[in-house]
């Protein structure tokens, strides 16, 4: 994409995340320029996402992450730990915009971790973590266990199982932020009554439409109630054989 081109895209996202009351420093604009430089490059070697267009990137990756910034629920400061990272989405990006938070991106395969470490190192993002591992094995550890203020997750499981990978790790009083899809309604009926016995509870559900007919998404906010049963999460692959009803 030519740069007069990029620097219009760059433009409309920036006015439609403001539009939403998400405010970001040109810093950060310039750290996402990189982070969609080396995720093109290093998608060539390893299958990190399936979207690599500019547009699709700017949209459907950094717009789609960081409009949860303008959510009343959604706190503007404190820990924050994405679940099934993949490439980043949303955690990094939610690093970059604000570099009060302290992060800790998570996930199960180590070439998303060795890509992820790349880019934080690039980008000098000090508080950033990036671990390998699954969620029903740190959501049980010590210094993970319900110790986050932000537990995120991008197209990761349904809400029965989500609920159960999310919940151990949010602090009494924090919130797990799920994105979903449009059709979220009927999906979010059936998780009610885990996410209750996890100790969470569905706070609201905000839809918006991505432009240029992208599609439809939904964010899912579920606040930590009381502390989840010790016996949860269950082991690795349990959740999503048997998810709670």
């Amino acid at each position: 994409m030519a740069d007069g081109s990029r620097g219009e895209l760059v433009r409309q996202v920036r006015e439609a995340l403001e539009a939403q009351g998400v405010m970001l420093e040109t810093e950060v604009w310039r750290g996402l320029e990189v982070y969609d430089r080396r995720l093109v490059e290093r998608n060539r070697e390893v299958n990190l996402t399936a979207v690599t267009d500019a547009e699709g990137v700017y949209w459907k990756h950094f717009y789609d992450s960081l409009v949860v910034l303008g959510l009343p629920e959604v706190p503007q400061a404190g820990s924050l730990v994405d679940v099934g990272t993949g490439a980043g989405f949303p955690g990094l990006v939610l690093a970059l915009a604000r570099p009060d938070f302290s992060v800790s991106l998570l996930d199960a395969l180590r070439k998303r971790v060795w890509f992820l470490e790349e880019v934080c190192g690039e980008l000098g993002l000090t508080r950033v973590r990036v671990v390998h591992g699954r969620a029903e094995e740190y959501g049980r550890r010590p210094g993970w266990r319900e110790s986050f203020d932000i537990v995120t997750a991008r197209a990761v499981a349904e809400m029965s199982v989500l609920a159960e990978l999310l919940l151990p790790f949010v602090r009494v009083g924090g919130v797990a932020v799920a994105w979903k899809g449009p059709d979220v309604k009927e999906e979010l009926e059936g998780a009610r009554g885990a996410i209750r016995r996890l100790g969470g509870e569905v706070e609201a559900v905000h839809m918006y439409e991505l432009p240029h007919g992208m599609g439809g998404r939904s964010v899912v906010i579920v606040r930590k109630i009381s502390a989840t049963p010790k016996e949860y999460p269950r082991r690795p692959g349990v959740p999503e054989k048997r998810p709670l009803t």
